[in-house]
């Protein structure tokens, strides 16, 4: 069975661009618990990270050897809370006054968040060319 695939790039493209919203979808998350101080879990929020894995998707047929992007996990940054000196804080220490606070830094996460737009608007003009391409071929029989 023959399996043409007339926009090549397009699947690819679409799987890095699903993967971008989710990482955009955490960085948002981040940037609106950046000064909670308590959680469920208890003690601050921390940061989560989004991490990436590269797929080949039919690989035992050469001829349609497709590599998408998928979301391998989500993770907690490692690094340690900042700690600041706000004895009157509901969430502060008793005995030294100091306060927990979120291991996120929002210029870090609006750089981050930069990257990710910039990742989908790439492609996003992937999927365009390849549409164009493909419009192009049809047009050649006419």
């Amino acid at each position: 069975m023959l399996n043409l695939n007339i926009l090549p790039g397009a699947e690819s493209a679409a799987s890095a661009i699903q993967a971008e919203k989710v990482r955009m979808e955490v960085i948002a998350q981040n940037i609106a618990n950046a000064n909670t101080t308590s959680t469920p879990d208890g003690g601050p929020y921390q940061r989560q990270v989004v991490r990436f894995e590269t797929i080949l998707k039919n690989e035992f047929d050469p001829s349609n050897a497709v590599q998408e992007v998928r979301v391998a996990g989500i993770e907690k940054d490692p690094r340690p809370a900042r700690e600041f000196y706000q004895p009157g804080h509901p969430d502060a220490d008793q005995e030294t006054g100091m306060v927990k606070f979120p291991n996120v830094s929002v210029h870090e996460e609006m750089a981050d968040l930069i990257s990710s737009s910039r990742a989908t608007e790439a492609n996003l003009a992937i999927i365009r060319t390849a549409r164009q391409m493909a419009l192009q071929t049809l047009d050649i029989g006419k």
